[in-house]
């Protein structure tokens, strides 16, 4: 699984990416987190706000900022 994390490198987009790397850890989960911080392909996924959270390739969540909790319980959902 890759977790990528959307953003220019605002404050809440490294926060979101600590928060992703703290869930895989927590839930044991087999993902990397890999960071997307140039515009026109965070545009190309479709996000418009960011910090943005996509799993796959795929937007779960795009304009906040995700609690460890929230990431694991996403990811929880795509098993």
């Amino acid at each position: 699984m890759n977790i990528q994390i959307l953003g220019t490198g605002c404050p809440k987009c490294k926060a979101l990416e600590a928060h992703a790397r703290e869930a895989i850890v927590e839930g044991g989960f087999d993902a990397s987190v890999e960071k997307i911080t140039q515009m026109d392909q965070i545009m190309d996924m479709g996000v418009m706000m960011t910090p943005a959270l996509a799993i796959d390739g795929v937007v779960k969540s795009s304009g906040k900022l995700l609690s460890k909790d929230q990431i694991i319980t996403i990811i929880k959902s795509l098993a």
